[in-house]
């Protein structure tokens, strides 16, 4: 019997454009695919190991045609909309308190300040609000699919695993999730949306 639903962020409520930023940067002589050196810069800017000043620098060194302001405005344009409708189907399930609800996500601190920026403190709050707990990556130092983010979840909240559901857009990070005994719905987006979810439970 599922309690506990624990929801990734990016694509599951907020849309993304996951390649905006490669289209972006390929203007200024980069590839439209990831690379190593870029993933990885990421993936250290994504559990705080480096600060927003630190990963904006290296990218100017990486591509020393781009000024600052254009990096961060590059770096956001992954980030679209976030439909009032999804926001209501959450804070309706909220209100049941049927389940409790957490959000788990590999974010960074210009995403979320721009997040907020655009959605606005009243909106944001009440996003924030229907969680039991609001996990990003950058401020817990772990992230997905690493097992150590889900085993920190379920330890910090007692939760069971047997217990918990688990969405997420990328198949990676549901399939770490069920290796650990958590239930998993690998969102496909732009076929399926979260407002679907009890046809799952």
């Amino acid at each position: 019997m599922v309690k506990n639903i624990i929801f990734d962020f990016g694509d599951i409520f907020i849309n993304l454009d996951k390649k905006a930023v490669f289209r972006a940067i390929e203007k200024y002589g980069g590839t439209t695919e990831p690379t190593t050196e870029l993933n990885t810069l990421n993936h250290s800017y994504e559990v705080g190991a480096i600060s927003s000043d630190a990963f904006i620098h290296r990218l100017k060194e990486i591509y020393p045609q781009v000024n600052a302001a254009d990096i961060v405005q590059m770096w956001n344009s992954i980030l679209l909309d976030f439909p009032a409708y999804r926001l209501e189907f959450l804070e309706k399930l909220s209100d049941e308190k049927k389940y409790r609800l957490f959000l788990l996500s590999n974010t960074n601190d210009l995403h979320i300040s721009h997040v907020m920026a655009t959605m606005g403190t009243d909106a944001y709050n009440r996003f924030k609000n229907c969680f039991e707990q609001f996990y990003l990556s950058h401020e817990i130092n772990l992230r997905k699919p690493n097992a150590n983010i889900y085993e920190f979840v379920l330890q910090q909240n007692g939760l069971k695993a047997e217990e918990t559901f688990f969405i997420d857009d990328t198949k990676e990070n549901t399939d770490a999730a069920e290796k650990l005994g958590i239930t998993c719905w690998n969102l496909q987006v732009g076929k399926e949306d979260i407002t679907h979810l009890k046809n799952r439970l």
